[in-house]
């Protein structure tokens, strides 16, 4: 089987750029506000998308996804192709040639060894790599020559573009990170806020979950770019005051994710000092069930993990019961309105890997009732709330703080409240719980609630590495640094077995159908996930700012080396 990618030359990249670009620095400062606030510079120790977004101005992948899903290339001549004999005719490896004479932002060439040290670091069990899924199958990674890297499968591998592909699999130094590997990845704290990359920016100064300052990479490879000198990069606040600072006062250029009500998006554009830009791609707010006992009651070391199953989610009639009671075409009305749509899937999109599963759509409230009365869960006191071996059924619901969230969660817990569920919500600070510390109880990773909401989705088109996180062996613990990818410690050898099926099918019919079962497992046959709605990307940029392209794909700040100011 032949695969084909859309090829570009580092001198067609430059050809996309706008026609009339600066010289590197001359437009000053470059203002974004995000407010969920970065808390690391290391993607692969978060797997927060405000945290790959900020590290994406700064570390560069071997080759990156455009904003129609391609494969284009980054930090080598050419995405390597069956075509160009970058790929083996066994798909069993892929061989990347690095451009030569690149340098890292402190001046020092990158070789063919960083990429290597990258995989192994990663790949080092004892890492906790947020991003271990992305490496899935490697065999070994070896450097054939300074400018050569050669990536070898355990199985012939359909889809290669995953490691080193994409914001959330950038090249590190190895000569800033080669003693932060394993269980000390985490404790480097300056090589983690302050990494040495190849990207349009460095840092210059990091305050975890509020700024970061970084200024442009005078190593960049293209000595025309970036031309703003200097990137405020400011968390904190909403996302209504987010857009407010570009919408209407104009004090900054970049407001990401600015999920606001419909009604409020148009009165911020009537100010005219900016516009909403926005893109689908597998972005799915949703419901993630946890199959483990978080009670507090448990040590530290054994909340939320596999030791303790859930006593009450670990039920399916009861997962089943919360998806039929929500009716989630009236929450994408109260919430986003035409920047989100009603789904069921996990992987809502492309097509060609979307299931035909819609049977959420409709609210089912007996349905949800007659569920919860076969599981044995009845009101025997009258008090409207179930109860089962003398134990109430209540949950604790959370997620970060956000308008649409905090509405959301009103929402549902009147739905479960109808069906006789007693509800706590609880709300954290979003630069805290998309965060990456280990030692914190509020990160959406330690899940030490019942049930929390969020939204991420996979860089690409293709969704072989997303699907892969849900394999047992994924699942945060303490071992892991509480960074497993595997959030709601679902374990299925089922779905570990068809995982590997699919990750080497050469079929490209049978493997979309494969991603399709994969996605059915994890939704409508155990309800594990529940897909509320997928949503475009959606933020707000200022009518001054030029080059900007919406990417849905990979990180939204992919292309800030093409930013300029316009007026």
């Amino acid at each position: 089987m032949k695969l084909r990618t859309t090829l570009l030359s580092a001198a067609a990249l430059c050809a996309i750029a706008p026609a009339a670009m600066a010289e590197r620095g001359a437009d000053g400062e470059l203002k974004i506000l995000q407010w969920q606030a970065a808390s690391t510079m290391n993607p692969y120790l978060s797997s927060g998308t405000k945290d790959i977004n900020a590290s994406s101005l700064v570390s560069d992948p071997l080759a990156s996804f455009g904003p129609d899903g391609k494969v284009i290339p980054r930090l080598v001549t050419e995405v390597p192709t069956a075509e160009n004999g970058g790929i083996s005719a066994d798909l069993k490896s892929i061989t990347w040639k690095l451009i030569p004479d690149l340098k890292w932002s402190d001046g020092t060439p990158l070789t063919a060894d960083d990429v290597v040290f990258t995989a192994n670091y990663c790949m080092d069990p004892a890492g906790g790599c947020a991003q271990l899924s992305k490496f899935e199958g490697i065999e070994k990674v070896e450097a054939v020559d300074p400018l050569t890297v050669k990536v070898s499968f355990k199985e012939p591998k359909t889809n290669p573009y995953q490691a080193f592909v994409g914001a959330l699999a950038p090249i590190l130094q190895k000569a800033q990170f080669e003693k932060c590997t394993g269980a000390a990845a985490s404790s480097c704290t300056e090589q983690n806020i302050k990494p040495i990359g190849t990207g349009p920016f460095r840092v210059v100064d990091f305050k975890t979950n509020d700024v970061a300052i970084l200024e442009a990479n005078p190593n960049y490879r293209d000595p025309a770019k970036p031309a703003f000198a200097k990137v405020t990069l400011k968390g904190g606040g909403d996302a209504t005051g987010a857009a407010r600072a570009v919408m209407e006062t104009g004090e900054f250029d970049y407001a990401w994710n600015t999920q606001i009500a419909p009604d409020v998006q148009a009165a911020m554009t009537n100010a005219g000092k900016g516009k909403f830009i926005s893109a689908y791609g597998g972005l799915v707010e949703r419901l993630e069930m946890n199959m483990t006992d978080p009670s507090p009651d448990l040590p530290d070391t054994e909340r939320s993990t596999a030791k303790h199953p859930h006593p009450i989610l670990s039920d399916i009639r009861v997962r089943e019961a919360l998806s039929k009671a929500i009716d989630r075409a009236a929450l994408v009305e109260l919430g986003y309105g035409e920047a989100a749509r009603p789904t069921c899937n996990l992987v809502p999109a492309p097509e060609m890997f979307a299931s035909d599963n819609t049977g959420c759509l409709k609210q089912d409230v007996e349905g949800a009732k007659a569920l919860l009365d076969e599981a044995g869960w009845k009101d025997s006191d009258g008090d409207g709330i179930r109860d089962k071996d003398g134990k109430k059924l209540k949950l604790l619901y959370q997620t970060s703080v956000n308008p649409i969230r905090q509405d959301f969660q009103a929402v549902i817990k009147q739905w479960w409240n109808d069906i006789g569920i007693e509800v706590e919500l609880k709300s954290i600070d979003a630069s805290v719980f998309f965060g990456g510390d280990a030692g914190s109880p509020d990160t959406f990773q330690k899940f030490y609630a019942d049930v929390e909401m969020y939204a991420n989705e996979w860089d690409g088109t293709d969704p072989q590495a997303y699907l892969a996180q849900l394999t047992c062996e994924k699942a945060p613990k303490p071992e892991n640094q509480w960074q497993g990818e595997n959030i709601n410690r679902f374990c299925d050898p089922k779905y570990d077995e068809l995982v590997k099926e699919m990750l080497t099918n050469a079929d490209p019919d049978k493997r979309a159908a494969q991603i399709k079962t994969l996605n059915d497992m994890l939704t409508k046959d155990s309800f594990v996930v529940q897909p509320l709605a997928n949503r475009a990307r959606f933020s707000a940029v200022a009518n001054s700012l030029g080059g900007v392209e919406m990417n849905a794909w990979d990180s939204e700040f992919w292309n800030a080396a093409d930013w300029t100011r316009t007026k």
